[in-house]
């Protein structure tokens, strides 16, 4: 049996030592969670350059970091985030999600063969296209596939984060995510274009397959000149706020924002993400 396979059969046998999401300044500590029976699934959506990635990227992150098994989720086919959410020093492998939707049905040891774990947490697994592949890589996919995919993977981790794109009429993987979610996050930026670009794809959201009713609107990386409570008005209220941080700005800027946050200016963000995990998945 591979190593990685391994691994992710009985990840969670070991009590290695983690490198936390919340072992940072001032002693600041969230409780764990009781343990859950269930497995949920979480879609990350929103308009372009509103955070997705970042976001999707800092939740898993925080799960992990509580021992609970996550699976992170990267759609993007156009722009594959791997390269620039981590070193690839920190990646136990390279393996393609190009190979699981290009099959012909979707199984669990497919996903297996195809999972990339992080090699600084146990818990951690992702699933994403390679540096220098798109969507002409590998054959095309149908519904089908990508139906079957999450059903898969709610079989393989206590959570799922989909890190969606913004193409959801396009992107059949993000919209299946959004459908067969249990919960998503609308991720809207602080500025005009954020705003124009989610007003041009509410008939979309708000086709009952997409149940509203699941849907948490997201006011993303708030800056401290800006004023939320206006995207408030414009978007009929949020669920919650994440505001701004030059640290994970500069996490992403260097790729690698599975990197802990112990700067002062981050303590409001590691806040919001949190209270999201909680909030979401019911802590």
């Amino acid at each position: 049996m591979p190593k990685f396979l391994n691994k992710m059969l009985n990840r969670g046998d070991e009590d290695e030592e983690l490198d936390l999401e919340f072992d940072i300044a001032e002693n600041e500590c969230f409780e764990l969670p009781p343990e859950r029976k269930d497995n949920q699934v979480l879609a990350v959506w929103g308009s372009p350059s509103s955070g997705k990635t970042l976001v999707s990227v800092k939740i898993a992150r925080y799960i992990a970091s509580m021992k609970k098994n996550v699976i992170l989720v990267l759609c993007d086919m156009s722009a594959p985030p791997l390269p620039f959410i981590c070193p690839p020093s920190d990646l136990d492998c390279e393996r393609s999600m190009g190979n699981i939707l290009g099959a012909a049905h979707v199984t669990s040891d497919l996903v297996k063969q195809n999972a990339i774990l992080h090699k600084k947490n146990e818990y951690l697994t992702m699933i994403g296209m390679l540096k220098g592949e798109n969507s002409f890589s590998y054959p095309p996919y149908t519904e089908t596939q990508a139906k079957e995919l999450i059903s898969e993977l709610r079989k393989l981790a206590d959570y799922i984060i989909v890190d969606c794109t913004c193409n959801i009429s396009s992107d059949i993987l993000s919209a299946v995510a959004l459908i067969e979610s249990d919960a998503v996050l609308r991720l809207v930026s602080c500025d005009l274009k954020s705003i124009s670009y989610l007003s041009s794809q509410l008939p979309l959201l708000l086709d009952s397959k997409f149940n509203a009713n699941k849907q948490y609107k997201v006011a993303s990386d708030i800056g401290g000149f800006e004023a939320d409570e206006n995207i408030e008005q414009a978007v009929g209220g949020v669920s919650f706020r994440i505001p701004h941080s030059d640290e994970v700005k500069q996490q992403f800027l260097n790729g690698n924002l599975f990197a802990g946050l112990t700067g002062k200016d981050s303590k409001d963000f590691r806040k919001a993400i949190a209270k999201i995990s909680n909030e979401v998945f019911e802590f």
